[in-house]
């Protein structure tokens, strides 16, 4: 259940930069690329404070929590790159 709501917060967390990036593209045009990249680096450290969690606290392993980051961290980063190609 925690893996989904993590999930669900990347993806909230990507629908709020890429409303920021919209808002602000027509003025600034270099902001899609900035805050896709700005996206990915938070995100990126919010997965791995998760995964250093679930090592160091909760006893899991790290062969065992490195499919859950990967899934954590690939998925809304996949999609951040396909609506930047795609929208932006």
């Amino acid at each position: 259940m925690r893996t989904v709501l993590f999930l669900l917060a990347g993806l909230l967390l990507l629908a709020s930069f890429f409303l920021l990036a919209k808002l602000f593209s027509a003025n600034v045009p270099g902001v899609p690329g900035f805050v896709t990249g700005a996206y990915i680096a938070l995100w990126l450290a919010i997965t791995a404070g998760n995964m250093w969690v679930g090592v160091s606290k909760a006893g899991y392993s790290a062969t065992e929590e490195l499919p859950v980051f990967l899934l954590l961290f690939g998925v809304p980063v996949f999609l951040a790159i396909v609506l930047k190609w795609k929208v932006l």
